[in-house]
């Protein structure tokens, strides 16, 4: 019986080995180090491009070494007594209480430590919350499962698009052959902003929380349905960098990736001149009359693309941020009331004016008629534009 259940087991065992191996080889393909990305073996942080991301690379070596020397002397004190203070040389436990100066001692030392760990530490922290005078503030706003951008002020301000996992590399996963330094980084419109400017990243979510992370410019910062964080970065070398979103939020959690290309400032004005000259092209005929219902269809599209996440799809809102059921402004017969808030905000809610005429016109129509705002009203691409001027 002990010979069969022996034999069993070696069975059990050669057949995991070999699952393993097989796993491998199927996961294994040649890879190397993405500039701007992760490295192969990489034991240390990605290499910095900004300089709080160059001092948080300080700081973890420092407090590694800080570390290091405590573990060393703690342990070397306790393993000598335990050495040179053993029973079998004779030795005997001395008979001592109180001692004012060890007191004094244990206590000054870790408090000096600390000190020496937490002003450096702070000077960093500061800094990193520090979003104030950005020369480009972005929205980053977290789906299930991708990243919509939103240029909210500086060059480029109205540009919107949402950034999602390229094709390519969804069919690679599904078929499980996976290829390429960027596998599951690429994507089909990179976040671009210009080289040595200050980037404001505000971030909030549609659905459930996500977080908003590239190690190279040493940013996280969490998106959380109905609030609004913020984040910042200052770029010091143009290239493409590479982030994820680092909070679970689903089965694709891992199709969600951040790429973020960093170019000059003269290239950075031609890509908006690009992006606006297309978004114009694409723009609705603000001088068109809508029907209530076709509005209604488009308004829904918006209000879930942006605004769901901060007034939620019931229009309760939460916090700073107030309902849009039941409210003065939405119920009030002036609808200008309305157009103005969302093209230039009020207290905690930005301006929207990077919507198109007819998208605004949209999104307010729906919300003067859904849930318990049942105004009848209707809102014209033309009554924005008019608002505009």
């Amino acid at each position: 019986m002990i010979k069969d259940l022996v034999s069993d087991a070696s069975r059990v065992v050669k057949c995991a080995f070999g699952l393993a191996v097989l796993a491998c080889a199927q996961v294994a393909w040649a890879v190397n180090d993405l500039p701007g990305g992760p490295g192969v073996r990489q034991i240390d942080l990605q290499a910095p491009v900004t300089k709080i991301a160059a001092e948080q690379q300080w700081l973890h070596n420092f407090m590694l070494y800080i570390c290091s020397v405590i573990f060393v002397v703690v342990f070397g004190v306790m393993f000598y007594s335990i050495y040179a203070h053993r029973k079998s040389k004779g030795h005997k436990a001395a008979a001592f209480h109180e001692s004012t100066t060890v007191e004094i001692v244990w206590t000054v030392i870790p408090f000096l430590i600390v000190i020496g760990m937490a002003l450096p530490a702070t000077k960093v922290v500061v800094a990193q919350k520090d979003t104030t005078n950005a020369d480009l503030t972005i929205k980053a706003t977290g789906y299930q499962w991708k990243w919509g951008y939103d240029y909210l002020k500086g060059e480029g301000e109205g540009i919107a698009f949402l950034s999602t996992l390229d094709a390519s590399q969804r069919a690679l996963s599904d078929a499980g052959t996976p290829a390429g330094d960027n596998y599951l980084l690429k994507v089909d419109h990179p976040l671009v902003v210009p080289v040595n400017k200050k980037i404001r990243i505000i971030t909030t979510a549609n659905d459930v929380i996500h977080s908003f992370g590239v190690p190279a410019f040493g940013i996280k910062q969490d998106a959380i349905p109905g609030f609004v964080r913020d984040t910042w970065f200052r770029a010091e070398k143009v290239g493409d960098f590479h982030g994820q979103c680092v909070e679970l939020c689903g089965k694709e959690h891992a199709y969600m990736p951040i790429h973020v290309k960093v170019l000059s400032e003269a290239d950075y004005s031609q890509w908006v001149q690009g992006q606006l000259k297309e978004m114009q092209a694409k723009a609705d005929d603000p001088n068109k009359v809508w029907t209530q219902e076709d509005l209604l269809a488009r308004g829904e599209k918006v209000y879930t693309s942006n605004c769901a996440a901060c007034h939620q799809p019931n229009g309760k809102g939460g916090g700073a941020i107030k309902p849009l059921d039941g409210s003065p402004v939405v119920q009030d017969p002036d609808k200008t009331k309305q157009i103005v808030v969302v093209l230039h905000g009020r207290n905690a809610m930005p301006s929207w004016k990077q919507l198109s005429d007819t998208e605004i016109a949209a999104v307010i129509t729906y919300t003067k008629n859904h849930w318990s705002n049942k105004t009848g009203q209707v809102v014209q691409p033309l009554d924005v534009l008019t608002a505009r001027k």
